[in-house]
């Protein structure tokens, strides 16, 4: 007579199995989803940053960035819990021909490792 069918300890070391992999799945996703949070937390400062550095170049007084751009800001829309700064630095100036102004944003923010900095320069135009 012969007997069709698992054994009990076939059973069990197919669930091990299966049991091993679910969880190793469940891992993966995990990291998965940590790293998309912290791409689209990264994505989001960099533009913050990107959008502050282009409407410095597109304002045409030259003269007064200083006053109107310089400065920190912690009530962004659409982008609640970031902070961002502005620091303008004159580059050369009196007694040369040319100044250049270095324009520097930081970004901080719930779940940046650590802060977005943009930096370009400016010449009077």
């Amino acid at each position: 007579m012969t007997r069709r069918g698992f054994t009990l300890i076939e059973v069990i070391i197919a669930m091990v199995i299966l049991v091993v992999g679910i969880l190793a799945m469940s891992a993966a996703v995990g990291q998965f989803v940590r790293q998309t949070s912290q791409s689209e937390v990264q994505t989001v400062a960099t533009q913050l940053a990107q959008e502050r550095l282009q409407m410095i170049q597109m304002d045409p007084a030259y003269g007064n960035l200083e006053t109107t751009y310089a400065g920190s800001e912690s009530s962004l829309p659409g982008a609640a819990g970031f902070a961002r700064k502005t620091v303008i630095t004159l580059v050369g100036g009196a007694g040369q021909t040319t100044d250049f102004k270095r324009i520097t944003v930081t970004v901080t923010g719930p779940g940046l490792r650590t802060p977005v900095v943009r930096t370009t320069t400016m010449a009077a135009p």
